[in-house]
């Protein structure tokens, strides 16, 4: 195990040339330097962040929702059926025409009974609008608060004004309490995120939030213990500044407040773009790879940290177009597409299309449901 640290914490990965972990020791003046220990206390933090959430939902959100009009009731329930249940569980919670002719005729039942047990069956294991809207506030209230939190401290920095800032006398920076605040808050509602993956209601998107989350713990916590915290706290803050649009755009979508959402939605790409393909490289990647490179030169490390933020400029371009493509779409359609990855079923077109062999139905050249065109784009979301 000494062996394994040593090499992990090898000082000619993660520091500049002649520096030492011994020169980053807390010095006799009272100055103090990241540690990797630090970051240890995000873990009971973000417990703490966690179980303030389930009390702001409970006794805030979902009054609020309530006071809305948004029902607290759940989906209807399928009725038990032992044989459709472990089709359901093991086989396929979709099934075709063929699957459908032969259980309605083990069980005597009409092959539209068949399909409409299903849909109830599938819906119920989804969430309520109740309970996305109690979890988008509390999402709504934290990235305003920590937004905001992040303009207040660095709006009296110096390398808020100027970004050469981050670099001088690199990485002999004196971590001050606000910063090391701030660093502790993001990183523990993160660790946060993935706690609470595990006891929500599984969505379709499941496994790529958990690797994102997972790779914004671990870009925090890396910037934290090389000590390049002060343009961390710069990328923090800008990725910070859509989010809060995108969940109220969710919560007056759920609250049935079309334009508002549609407005807020507008907002939200039209900040998104900007933040992520605009002030992003010219304002974060041109210090990271430029201003730091004239400063303190590259090592291992910077590379690293380097290509990440790269490989994040990528997803920005991605996202960016995906989030256009449904704001073009919703311009067209007068209506903002919904979060559907977890919404309730409320056609049974969908089991029409079953019955006759799983053709899908078209009405002039698109799929439609109850007059209404349908898309497989969901909500653009981190």
């Amino acid at each position: 195990m000494a062996a394994l640290s040593a090499w992990f914490w090898n000082e000619r990965f993660w520091l500049p040339q002649n520096v030492t972990w011994a020169d980053l020791a807390d010095s006799e003046s009272g100055e103090q330097y990241p540690q990797a220990g630090h970051i240890l206390v995000a873990l009971p933090v973000a417990l703490g962040i966690f179980a303030v959430r389930l009390l702001f939902e409970r006794f805030i959100a979902k009054p609020c929702a309530l006071r809305l009009g948004i029902q607290s009731c759940g989906p209807r329930r399928a009725q038990p059926n032992a044989i459709l249940e472990k089709v359901f569980v093991s086989i396929t919670k979709c099934p075709d025409g063929k699957r459908l002719e032969g259980l309605s005729k083990q069980l005597d039942w009409d092959a539209r009974k068949i399909q409409r047990w299903f849909r109830h069956r599938r819906n119920q294991d989804k969430p309520s609008t109740l309970t996305k809207f109690c979890e988008s506030m509390w999402r709504f209230t934290f990235y305003l608060y920590i937004f905001s939190y992040g303009i207040r401290f660095l709006w009296s920095t110096p390398w808020f004004w100027d970004t050469r800032q981050c670099w001088y006398n690199y990485p002999y920076q004196p971590l001050t309490s606000g910063l090391y605040y701030y660093y502790i808050k993001e990183l523990a509602f993160y660790w946060s995120l993935m706690f609470s993956q595990f006891t929500d209601i599984k969505r379709k998107d499941f496994l790529i939030m958990f690797i994102h989350h997972l790779a914004t713990v671990g870009l925090i916590s890396f910037s934290y213990v090389n000590n390049m915290v002060r343009v961390g706290t710069l990328v923090m803050c800008l990725h910070d500044a859509s989010d809060f649009f995108l969940e109220a755009a969710k919560l007056t979508n759920y609250a049935k407040f079309q334009r508002l959402c549609d407005s807020f939605f507008m907002f939200f790409a039209f900040v998104f773009v900007t933040t992520r393909l605009i002030i992003y490289p010219l304002w974060i990647l041109n210090t990271t790879m430029f201003e730091s490179w004239d400063l303190i030169g590259p090592y291992p490390s910077w590379w690293l940290f380097n290509g990440l933020l790269l490989v994040l400029q990528i997803l920005h371009i991605i996202w960016s177009y995906l989030i256009l493509h449904i704001a073009y779409k919703a311009m067209i359609r007068g209506k903002v597409l919904k979060d559907d990855r977890s919404d309730v079923e409320s056609s049974s077109e969908e089991e029409d299309t079953a019955l006759n062999g799983t053709k899908a139905i078209h009405n002039n050249g698109s799929n439609r449901v109850n007059g209404h065109t349908t898309s497989s784009s969901q909500w653009a979301e981190e």
